[in-house]
């Protein structure tokens, strides 16, 4: 006879995702639902019993800010997610995703155009998902994503960039205004896409935010060409229907940042607009933008204002990987920018630039730009208010493969101080390989600006190194996750496959958090479950009986001695034919169960795993499926 239950969680401390006060119980699973919490469940009801004793048991984790939209193609479970606990991720984050499909037309390729130095994914890559993408229409996106076996809940949003290309054309989009019957005709997808379930919209500002192809290298992506006049009436279907506007301000324009996200205000507009923002971060190469950020956190919150706005915090040092000069970070700089320019491939391309006299003194005004001398560029270095989120601070790059196995763990000025002082003796130089590095340099490499142009020339490419560009402050970082207007989250999953690995950022957050007592684990559990999931509007992040049973199950142990830096490595995706860099955080999630099923058993996944259907595309909490729906799909 089939038993009460398919599973029973044992034994553990329950969280619950809403700020209680967490009790030890058992939690009982059956067909895909919570169906009871109590001191003692009968095991012996149970196909499955799960120990959780010293362990605790709370709803699966949201991220809130992903683009693994492209990563659901090749891999549905999911599992550089959800081995961390992550059970429902946001994607379609900054204005880029899948909602229209490939977009193909007249020969231009969106997705690779878009994401390849956006979000720094292989070309390769994005054009075997474009191939995937047959679907044309916003509505076959959705039913695309529930025919796929999940193993994670996903929540796809409509991406600007992709919203404007769909109407105007790629090149449209980036060349021209749009006209009246371009914005009534994005309002009408938009307001389409709402009918059909979609949770909210996203948008893009950042200034180094640029496509790929020829011939638009030196063009920003489509949502930068979107005017204030658009964004307001976009963002009133959003306003109409109660969904959120995920948004990346213009950083570099205080008034713009001011004007678009005062559209947040139900005082000034009737009613308020949910608006979720990247990034709350302290960045160390100007700190004004943490002040300013809280500033318009609590204004646009007041009850002045009205508004509903909440910042996306990392809880982690933000801690980049550079490929030789390609990184997203070097964008914002037009002489870094134009190494970032050229294809991956190219390598020959990047050399020319780099032997090329204009370019070298291009490079080394800017590198030395507010390091020497007097002047405004100074005082900006000094009082750490340079408008550029790269410091340029030799003392915090440091080597991680690619030249000498002793540079390893070094950082740049260790190394250019050896080689300053190998040129007056020889014998410095630690071993033969350092010594033939040291040799191969010029005498123009003794300054940094040269030192940096002769390594990417020398190692391109296969030159790694890394630097922490924000949250280097501990206390800081645990005051904004601490925030209650601010949003743990800014992950950036699935993006920068070899520049970073956040996917364990909500591990981070619980660790910070345990550090401080059990109430503070409670409240940031939270914050990590049902609050994020009442901002987007979904039916998820509670642990309460009825509730779907998305569920993990974490040891405290294990997470109070998690070393994210330690066990964050790079592996190779067949899948993929590249590189990826990842998280290993195995043994501190004990289980994660989506949809009812366990999908990850502490140590490995299982056979569910991206073969059955447990994740949900999830729609927003107010959708109602209609008798057209499925016509609708089907088109």
């Amino acid at each position: 006879m089939a038993k009460a239950f398919d599973y029973v969680i044992a034994g553990g401390l329950v969280f619950d995702g809403l700020g209680s006060t967490p009790v030890r119980e058992d939690v009982a699973v059956k067909d895909g639902r919570i169906v009871q919490r109590a001191p003692s469940v009968d095991k012996a009801e149970a196909e499955t019993v799960i120990d959780a004793e010293g362990r605790w048991v709370m709803p699966g984790l949201l991220d809130i800010h992903t683009h693994l939209d492209l990563e659901v193609e090749f891999d549905p479970a999911l599992k550089e997610a959800v081995r961390h606990g992550t059970t429902t991720v946001l994607m379609s984050n900054c204005s880029l995703g899948l909602a229209y499909g490939a977009q193909r037309r007249n020969g231009e390729d969106p997705l690779v155009d878009c994401f390849a130095r956006v979000e720094n994914m292989p070309k390769p890559v994005l054009r075997k998902i474009a191939e995937k993408a047959a679907w044309t229409t916003s509505a076959g996106y959705y039913a695309h994503l529930d025919e796929l076996p999940l193993g994670c809940n996903v929540i796809p949003m409509i991406p600007h960039s992709m919203l404007r290309t769909e109407v105007m054309g790629l090149n449209g989009a980036v060349s021209r205004a749009a006209t009246e019957d371009d914005l009534s005709q994005m309002e009408e997808l938009l307001e389409t896409a709402m009918a059909e379930g979609y949770a909210g919209f996203s948008t893009d500002a950042l200034p180094f935010h640029f496509l790929s192809e020829d011939p638009n290298r030196r063009v920003k992506i489509p949502s930068q060409f979107g005017q204030y006049g658009e964004l307001k009436r976009l963002t009133g279907v959003l306003r109409k229907h109660g969904r959120i506007w995920q948004a990346t301000p213009p950083k570099d324009s205080p008034l713009a940042v001011i004007r678009n996200f005062l559209l947040t205000s139900g005082r000034l507009y009737g009613k308020p607009l949910k608006i979720t923002a990247v990034a709350a971060l302290d960045v160390a190469a100007n700190t004004s933008i943490r002040r300013l950020a809280l500033t318009l956190t609590k204004v646009f919150n007041s009850s002045l204002l009205n508004g509903k706005f909440r910042l996306q915090a990392l809880a982690a040092p933000f801690k980049v990987y550079w490929d030789g000069p390609i990184n997203p970070l070097a964008e914002e700089i037009p002489a870094l920018r134009e190494l970032n320019e050229l294809d991956l491939e190219d390598k020959a391309g990047r050399r020319a630039l780099l032997d090329d006299p204009a370019f070298i003194r291009r490079f080394t005004k800017m590198w030395m730009t507010g390091k020497t001398g007097f002047g405004l560029s100074r005082l900006k270095r000094i009082m750490k208010a340079e408008t550029l989120a790269f410091d340029r601070d030799f003392d915090e790059m440091v080597f991680y493969s690619g030249g000498p196995d002793i540079w390893t763990g070094e950082s740049f000025s260790q190394v250019l101080g050896r080689f300053q002082a190998w040129r007056e003796d020889a014998s410095l130089a630690r071993t033969e390989d350092e010594a033939a590095a040291f040799a191969a340099m010029p005498e123009a490499a003794a300054d940094e600006a040269g030192f940096m142009l002769h390594l990417f020339r020398e190692y391109d490419l296969g030159l790694r190194w890394w630097t922490i560009s924000a949250n280097r402050d501990p206390e800081i970082v645990r005051d904004l996750l601490n925030h209650p207007k601010i949003l743990p989250g800014f992950n950036d999953s699935g993006a920068h496959i070899t520049n970073m690995a956040f996917y364990d950022g909500n591990l981070r957050c619980l660790q910070i958090a345990q550090g401080e007592g059990p109430e503070r684990v409670a409240s940031q559990i939270k914050r990590l479950t049902s609050e994020p999931a009442d901002f987007i509007g979904v039916d998820a992040g509670r642990l309460e009986t009825g509730a779907r049973a998305d569920l993990i199950v974490i040891d405290p142990d294990a997470l109070a001695g998690y070393d994210s830096d330690a066990n964050s490595r790079f592996i190779w995706r067949d899948d993929y034919e590249h590189e990826q860099m990842v998280n290993r955080s195995d043994g501190v999630v004990s289980a994660v169960i989506v949809g009812g099923g366990l999908v990850w058993d502490g140590q490995r996944f299982t056979e569910a795993a991206g073969r059955s259907r447990l994740g949900r595309a999830l729609r927003h909490k107010s959708w109602a499926p209609s008798s057209d729906d499925a016509a609708i799909a089907a088109e």
